[in-house]
């Protein structure tokens, strides 16, 4: 206690972790839970969202981030370089760093496959807590999740357009997981010039058109979930596509229909899109016709299903007969949201996962191929594998595993922060 007395009296303005709570922060990792902490510099000293030093139990520095007392992880780390101040150069040199290490998707441009949907900054992978950055074409749309990013957005908008030269930078800190830092959603244009405003006549709005591997997509940066498009399955989409060719595809959980859209480019003979909502679905049509597909002709090899895919598969697995035969496939991809959002979640996620593949493993012909995947942080890809294994078993098939899968390299996981690989699949022969 003599220690931590001692600590108090020289680093006041700083915050002092209990003894042995500092392992974790000398080996990089970004997070500091309330749990660690011995004590705070007062509100008077520090305001919430501004910069902090944190020390040890001895007083020693350790690194420099930016507080929150409201939150239940009260620190998250910028630096461990105590000569560098968390400045605008130091923002702008982070900045730059994400952008360098996305150059080889910048010069995919001049490919036949060419891409300009991604990622630019993964938060705390890109070593800027808080911050997520996706480039739509000429627009970026940013999420700020933290109040000490908030604090910043503006500035941090600026530097985007300036080092990037795109047209403008969109707000989406719409997630919920704000709340627990007391923040309130935030929607519009923080940088630059928008996307056009649509008029009231019930048109799908601010839509950009973008490519991902040489096709296109239009994405709803205002109204659509997350920024819009899900570009950490960039590499995955066209992984799974090569399995298409002539093949009867299930897209479930479709949401814009990317993963069909793929398919068909690849040959697939029938794609079936089913999701929950309309709007993603008509959105879904919207992207086939922009890769010369009609969904509306007599032929077309694609429909569009809204509805609740469990009730649906169901239905679909009790099927007699012939009609039994226009409901199973030799492809399944099973791409559905986050199902445990905190820890009390994840029993109820694991059997919904268990659940959402035994039905898939029932409507999959002999040889088939099953992508099935877990976007939950909270369910590690050893604990997915065992719930496809289960399911597997349940459901009396032999299950054979071709690739693990993981969110595309536009979404790095960094080696201190194991939390940010939260993107896990299987691709999957069924016998």
């Amino acid at each position: 206690m003599a220690q931590n007395t001692l600590a108090q009296n020289t680093s006041d303005h700083a915050v002092i972790l209990k003894p042995k709570r500092d392992k974790p922060v000398r080996q990089g990792h970004p997070w500091i839970f309330s749990g660690a902490i011995h004590s705070l510099p007062s509100p008077a000293q520090v305001a919430d969202g501004e910069i902090v030093s944190v020390v040890d139990s001895r007083g020693t520095w350790l690194a420099q981030g930016y507080l929150n007392r409201r939150s239940q992880i009260q620190v998250r780390l910028l630096s461990w370089d105590a000569d560098k101040a968390i400045d605008d150069s130091f923002w702008r040199r982070r900045l730059v760093h994400a952008i360098d290490a996305r150059r080889d998707l910048s010069a995919s441009q001049t490919t036949d496959r060419p891409t300009d949907a991604y990622r630019l900054v993964n938060a705390e992978s890109d070593f800027l807590p808080g911050l997520t950055v996706d480039r739509y074409a000429d627009f970026l749309v940013l999420q700020s999740g933290t109040l000490g990013i908030d604090r910043h957005k503006e500035r941090l908008a600026q530097m985007l357009l300036d080092l990037t030269g795109c047209t403008g930078v969109i707000e989406r800190s719409d997630a919920t997981l704000r709340s627990q830092e007391g923040l309130e959603p935030a929607t519009g244009l923080l940088a630059g010039r928008g996307p056009d405003v649509p008029s009231d006549d019930g048109l799908i709005p601010s839509l950009i058109d973008v490519r991902e591997n040489g096709l296109h997509f239009a994405v709803d940066v205002l109204g659509g979930q997350k920024t819009g498009f899900y570009t950490d399955q960039r590499q995955n989409r066209a992984l799974v596509a090569d399995f298409c060719r002539d093949k009867r595809v299930l897209n479930a959980f479709s949401y814009t229909g990317a993963f069909g859209v793929h398919a068909l480019a690849a040959g697939a003979a029938h794609v079936v899109n089913v999701d929950a909502s309309v709007e993603a679905l008509t959105l879904g049509e919207e992207n086939l016709r922009r890769n010369g597909i009609d969904p509306d002709a007599a032929d077309a090899p694609v429909e569009s299903i809204a509805g609740d895919l469990f009730q649906i598969l169901r239905a679909w697995r009790e099927l007699p007969g012939a009609e039994a035969a226009r409901r199973r496939f030799d492809v399944i991809v099973l791409d559905p949201p986050k199902f445990a959002q905190s820890k009390r979640a994840v029993d109820g996620a694991l059997r919904g996962y268990k659940d959402i593949n035994m039905l898939a493993l029932h409507l999959l012909n002999p040889g088939g191929i099953l992508a099935t995947f877990s976007c939950s942080g909270l369910v590690s890809a050893d604990l997915f594998q065992k719930v496809i294994f289960g399911a597997a078993v349940d459901v009396g098939r032999s299950v054979q595993i071709l690739h693990w899968m993981q969110q595309s390299s536009d979404h790095p996981t960094a080696i201190t922060f194991p939390e940010g690989a939260y993107l896990k699949g299987l691709l999957c022969r069924v016998l």
